[in-house]
């Protein structure tokens, strides 16, 4: 939640009268955002890839507030596995592309079920990505985590819908977060910064419309609230 998506999706959520634990890896990142947002935030270190930082980030909600009535589960890489090539994939990079942008989603799903089931109340959201549906958008690894986020969705809604749970995924087309921008500059390092961006612009399909991260963060909002009552 120190940058991007998930520092867009706190802040509209701190708007809309949350109180807001951020989790990142980037600390002085994370705890300028949250003392930016002011007091209704604040930071925790978590490193997605281990299951017990979730859960205690989880237990830290809990703890502060008495119980977690919504998780987004956000945290991504995207890193160049090899090139275009499946015959040239780092299944090393693949691995850790699936732990952060996968296996790290399933935690933050069990985990925030386990204190919203009793309560029988909750929302738990997931990015994806368009990339997860459509071949051809990212690199071999990302594409798959973000079905396999998608696949993670479909598998547990019914069964959370029976608690009282929502579970939904958001899938993002481009944008010009340091993720996305952070990838282009390896693939093109002689760009500029206006360059990178213009190119994630230009894949925008919707003639007149340039999607940002605030348009993510409405779609959080809308799906955590009231109005989304029986989406799942």
């Amino acid at each position: 939640a120190a940058s991007g998506i998930g520092k867009a999706t706190a802040a509209e959520f701190v708007r809309h009268g949350a109180k807001v634990i951020l989790s990142d890896i980037q600390d002085d990142l994370g705890r300028s955002v949250a003392a930016e947002l002011g007091p209704q935030a604040a930071y925790t270190r978590c490193n997605v890839t281990d299951e017990a930082q979730v859960a205690a980030a989880i237990d830290l909600a809990v703890a502060r507030h008495g119980r977690l009535d919504i998780l987004h589960n956000n945290a991504g890489i995207l890193v160049s596995d090899g090139g275009s090539a499946l015959s040239s994939l780092d299944l090393a990079v693949f691995d850790r592309t699936m732990a952060v942008n996968a296996r790290a989603v399933v935690a933050g799903v069990k985990h925030a079920a386990r204190v919203m089931v009793p309560r029988r109340s909750g929302c738990i959201l997931c990015t994806a990505s368009v990339a997860g549906i459509l071949g051809s958008q990212a690199p071999h690894g990302y594409s798959i985590s973000k079905a396999a986020v998608i696949g993670l969705v479909r598998s547990v809604a019914g069964e959370l819908a029976r608690h009282s749970v929502r579970v939904n995924a958001i899938s993002p087309y481009s944008i010009p977060t340091p993720l996305v921008l952070n990838y282009l500059a390896e693939i093109y390092p002689e760009a500029s910064i206006e360059e990178l961006k213009r190119m994630v612009m230009d894949l925008n399909e919707l003639e007149g419309t340039v999607m940002d991260t605030e348009d993510i963060a409405r779609a959080a909002v809308y799906l955590a609230s009231d109005e989304a009552k029986c989406v799942t």
